[in-house]
């Protein structure tokens, strides 16, 4: 069994720097983070295990710091907390800051906000929630939800595929061929990296392991990526989800992760697979032997 890993893996700059700020801020005093800081359930427990409280809903904040996660949040959903005389933390990662200015940069020259994303994710949401109307869409079926409109101003969530947005992008186009529609690429440079580092190893592999919380959207377009190359796929958290019946002596094996995943998770999985590895060489080597 070969092993490889992808180019790019592991944390990207923006849940790294989210991670040293709440570690900062919850020294020596306590420490709410609004939802999770990243989706990484192991740093999440790290947190927990630290003192640090998670809260989704504002009316169950104890302490009088509260942290924005590394997916930001709208000017509506901090106000609303600053409003109870919390102090803020915002941990927000600037590629995100970044597609919120160019969102409202868009609806101030007239367009109609369209997002590319996942609906409900916590990142569209802090996109969208202080506009007046937008319209988010997840696949080319939904293209039909957009409204008319003589300007239309696409933005994407940080982590979606960027050749499906910018395929997304020209239907919109040729559904609406009298409107002026103008797409700003708000994909982040980590998960583009990671897009094209998968699509390199996919073709070399026959089972491809992408590791990252359940609740991670790059992590599952890794694994979506992998199978659509064809390569077998399972999106897996850490070692433990691992089942060695899921390879065979002679594969080829390829390690990739999401933008919150830890180095030492990374680190664990391979060491697992060596050790499924080394199992399937003994295996072999008593067959041999047995002849």
């Amino acid at each position: 069994m070969k092993i490889k890993r992808a180019q790019h893996y592991g944390m990207c700059f923006g849940v790294r720097d989210a991670i040293d700020l709440a570690r900062e801020h919850s020294k020596g005093q306590p420490l709410t983070i609004l939802g999770d800081l990243v989706h990484n359930e192991k740093v999440m427990e790290d947190f927990r295990r630290s003192g640090v409280t998670v809260e989704r809903d504002t009316s169950r904040v104890k302490s009088t710091k509260v942290m924005i996660t590394a997916h930001g949040a709208s000017r509506k959903r901090i106000e609303e907390v600053r409003s109870l005389g919390l102090e803020v933390v915002e941990a927000t990662c600037p590629l995100v800051r970044y597609a919120h200015r160019t969102v409202e940069k868009l609806v101030s020259r007239g367009f109609y906000p369209v997002i590319i994303g996942k609906k409900g994710h916590v990142e569209v949401l802090g996109l969208t929630e202080d506009l007046a109307e937008c319209t988010v869409i997840e696949n080319p079926g939904e293209i039909e939800q957009i409204p008319p409109h003589p300007k239309l101003g696409v933005a994407a969530q940080t982590t979606q595929p960027i050749s499906r947005v910018r395929g997304m992008v020209e239907m919109i186009r040729q559904r609406f061929p009298s409107s002026e529609v103008y797409f700003m690429d708000t994909v982040c440079r980590p998960t583009k990296e990671r897009q094209k580092a998968i699509e390199d190893l996919a073709v070399e592999c026959d089972v491809v392991l992408a590791v990252g919380g359940r609740d991670s959207n790059n992590t599952r377009q890794l694994a979506e990526k992998s199978r659509a190359l064809g390569a077998r796929a399972y999106h897996i958290q850490g070692p433990e989800d691992i089942d060695a019946a899921w390879f065979s002596g002679e594969e080829t094996v390829g390690i990739t992760a999401g933008t919150s995943t830890p180095d030492e998770l990374i680190d664990a999985v391979e060491a697992r697979m060596e050790q499924i590895a080394s199992g399937f060489a003994k295996r072999v080597m008593s067959e041999v032997a047995a002849v």
